[in-house]
């Protein structure tokens, strides 16, 4: 239970992010399930979740850069890296208008953390989602953000308060969301509330208990309960706003770098071809939302604006009931750190997560690509000690969708590939992550990486441009040059012998230091064969495994 606060300082925030992040992630399924508007498609509360989780990581680095520091990060950074992540991880309609509204608070926040600044960042958030939102439709979180802001700036001119404020705010917004189906018929013909404003309750009731250290009583009816409903499932098709069939048959998202006035020009192009246009961001990055049928042209659209990526486009027809193919039995999804070592997992037959450096994927994404693997039964490699937590958190999701997960503790991708080597879906599934995790665990790994910065190592204090080799996730050397260091590493690692050496090139390092190594490696030890592979864009110029 946080400790009360007065103001809404970079811990405040921290906090703030980290039980909204809970709040979402406990109640993510039944948000899910009574998601009717404005496509039934059962994901408002796994987007809120997804979106929430952004901020907070962006948030977490932001106190992990200050960890060497005697002081926490200054509020402006925090709650400004709170809606970058929010804006770069913004999934689906509520997603992004979620984003929208945290952007909109950081603007005012950065300044300060009194009642006063709190009402005012909420004002500016309802105001900032509103025009945001193409066609902004009452009865839905827009609704609910509007009377939260009202309510807060009643308690801001009576008291300027903080806990008032936020308290007047929550409660604004759970009289809101109790109205949104007199507001909205298809919501009253479901028997439901808005699910999107549902999660915004959630949002600022973890607000409330930053605030005052007391976690607000939950208020919001329950999930209404036809018989053929599934708890986390999208509603019925009769309780929708139309037949299955109907609407846009795409949901497009990417972010966009782009200048104010294109975005202009790119709102009234993606309004003509479709609708739930949603656009939010500033200063030259933009989230973009859209739900069409022609999705590349909403695609293209985006590159005449300026330079889309992390485009994502969403088939409504699963959403909507359509008939998808019957599940494989068994799928791996593998987490690798470069694009090339993708293309070498996809080609042994599993769906691939690609961990950029310094952007270690969510378990939001695990579990897209655990659904993306459309099987029964599903390994999970993580490839990353980093990622335990994460690939544990995304496992018991997808088990609770009804699929069946294991998640061998792989800690880097030369173990994910010796496992990979030995997977036979003909096996039961017992045997098979048996045998992975076997073969997994008896795999070394090492890297030889540069230091990006002055620190101290279990090999002793190294300089920024000094070359690591790490062995088994510790700094076993510090050397002058790439080269000396791969050499240094490997004798060490088959001084405790192996049959197989494994090396992994990072991008720009040309093919003949694989050549070299191969040859050093078969000069000193001659039962000892070499595989080598482009690892694509990663962290480190050389992974190495020993098996």
């Amino acid at each position: 239970m946080p400790h009360p606060t007065d103001t809404l300082d970079a811990v405040a925030v921290r906090t703030w992010c980290a039980l909204a992040l809970e709040g979402l992630g406990r109640e993510r399924e039944e948000i899910d399930a009574i998601n009717v508007y404005p496509v039934a498609d059962g994901d408002t509360g796994t987007n809120l979740y997804l979106t929430a989780e952004s901020a907070a990581a962006a948030v977490e680095a932001v106190f992990a850069a200050h960890a060497t520091g005697t002081t926490a990060p200054a509020t402006a950074d925090a709650v400004r890296a709170m809606a970058h992540g929010a804006l770069i991880g913004a999934r689906g309609n509520s997603g992004t208008i979620l984003a929208q509204l945290l952007r909109a608070m950081a603007s005012v926040l950065a300044a300060g953390g009194d009642g006063d600044h709190l009402a005012r960042a909420l004002s500016r958030a309802a105001a900032s989602a509103r025009r945001a939102v193409a066609h902004p439709v009452e009865g839905t979180v827009l609704t609910v953000a509007t009377a939260a802001a009202e309510a807060a700036e009643v308690a801001g001119a009576a008291s300027g308060d903080l806990a008032a404020v936020a308290a007047a705010a929550h409660e604004g917004a759970v009289a809101a969301l109790e109205t949104t189906p007199d507001r909205l018929p298809v919501l009253q013909r479901a028997g439901v509330v808005d699910a999107g404003g549902r999660g915004l309750v959630v949002v600022l009731g973890a607000l409330l208990e930053t605030v005052t250290g007391r976690a607000p009583v939950r208020a919001t009816r329950p999930v209404p309960g036809p018989p053929d409903r599934a708890p986390g499932g999208p509603a019925p098709a009769d309780d929708c706003a139309g037949e299955p069939g109907e609407g846009p048959a795409f949901e497009v998202i990417y972010l966009l770098e782009a200048a104010d006035e294109a975005v202009e020009r790119l709102r009234t192009r993606l309004d003509g071809l479709g609708d739930s246009l949603v656009v939010v961001g500033g200063d030259g990055l933009w989230n973009v939302h859209v739900h069409v049928d022609d999705a590349g042209a909403a695609v293209e659209a985006g590159v005449e604006a300026g330079r889309p990526h992390r485009i994502r486009i969403t088939h409504f027809a699963a959403a909507r009931g359509q008939a998808r193919p019957e599940p494989a039995r068994r799928a791996v999804v593998a987490v690798v750190p470069g694009d090339g070592l993708c293309d070498l997992c996809a080609r042994a037959g599993a769906t691939t997560v690609l961990a950029r450096p310094g952007e270690p994927p969510a378990s939001g994404e695990l579990v897209d690509a655990v659904r993306r693997a459309h099987a029964r039964e599903v390994v999970l490699l993580p490839n990353d000690a980093g990622l335990r937590h994460t690939a544990a958190a995304a496992a018991e999701q997808a088990r609770a969708e009804g699929i069946r997960v294991a998640v061998i503790p792989t800690r880097a991708a030369v173990q994910g590939i010796a496992a990979l080597a030995v997977h036979e879906p003909e096996r039961s599934f017992d045997e098979d992550v048996v045998a992975m995790t076997a073969a997994a665990g008896a795999t070394r790994y090492a890297e030889v990486a540069v230091a990006e910065h002055r620190s101290w190592t279990t090999a002793g204090i190294c300089q920024a441009g000094d070359v690591l080799g790490l062995i088994d996730g510790d700094v076993a050397l510090i050397g002058p040059d790439v080269p000396g260091a791969a050499r240094t590493v490997l004798d060490r690692m088959l001084a405790a012998g192996g049959e197989l050496v494994t090396l992994v090139l990072g991008e720009g390092v040309p093919d003949s230091f694989g050549d070299e190594l191969e040859t050093h490696v078969r000069a000193g030890h001659l039962a000892v064969d070499t595989v080598v592979y482009r690892g694509g864009h990663q962290s480190a110029p050389l992974l190495i495994g020993v098996e």
